[in-house]
């Protein structure tokens, strides 16, 4: 059987709406100004907070077990809406930047694609109305030198 999600969103105060998932977790949504308050994410962000989440734990599970030492990892998203509504997005880039010691590109490149075309399905969905494109960077991680200190 296919697994089954809810949410259910609670209209607060203005444009707000406050969303429990079935999770138990909760996020605040809210219009921009002047409709809104601002006090929350916009629904449309949220598409791209999901797609960074699941691109970013796929990719790095990918990466631990193919033993590649990552010290840190960060997923950055940038969308482009239509102009026209229901202004969809037509063109999303998901930057991958990883920091660690000697990471094999080779190794980055096989576990974005796996993500892309395999395991991620807000990319499969998001990637069926937009342009979505992945890119990464490598970061060398600075060596820590273990420094010895005299006992008083």
């Amino acid at each position: 059987m296919a697994e089954q999600m809810a949410v259910q969103a609670r209209l607060g105060p203005g444009m707000r709406f406050d969303v429990v998932a079935g999770s138990d977790h909760h996020v605040t949504l809210d219009a921009a100004l002047p409709g809104g308050q601002n006090a929350g994410f916009r629904p449309m962000e949220m598409l791209l907070v999901g797609l960074a989440g699941c691109t970013g734990m796929d990719v790095i599970s990918i990466l631990r077990k193919k033993r590649q030492e990552v010290t840190a990892y960060e997923v950055h998203v940038q969308g482009v809406r239509a102009k026209e509504h229901p202004m969809v997005f037509v063109e999303i880039t998901v930057e991958h930047v990883i920091t660690g010691h000697h990471i094999q590109p080779e190794a980055v490149a096989r576990a974005i694609e796996l993500s892309e075309t395999r395991y991620c399905g807000a990319s499969a969905m998001l990637g069926k109305v937009a342009w979505l494109t992945h890119t990464y960077r490598i970061i060398e991680a600075a060596e820590t030198l273990a420094v010895a200190t005299p006992f008083a």
